[in-house]
């Protein structure tokens, strides 16, 4: 898996994070991302979903079918 240009896995300094929130439903995570979130890349972007929102699209996520399908 590659990073966006200018990108880095490792997260970046305090001041460039973002609040997580599940694209699917806007439940925001509290901290850093939790260990039951799901991350997935789409279109080179990075998309986080709540575990809620995970579980309900356990097979599609399999399925690695985009989240506009689920």
């Amino acid at each position: 898996m590659t990073s966006p240009p200018g990108g880095s896995d490792q997260g970046g300094s305090t001041a460039e994070r973002r609040r997580l929130v599940c694209v699917r439903c806007g439940t925001p995570a509290d901290g850093p991302q939790p260990v039951t979130w799901t991350c997935s890349v789409e279109n080179g972007i990075r998309q986080y979903f709540c575990d809620a929102c995970s579980r309900e699209n356990l097979r599609a996520i399999e399925g690695r079918l985009d989240s506009a399908w689920w």
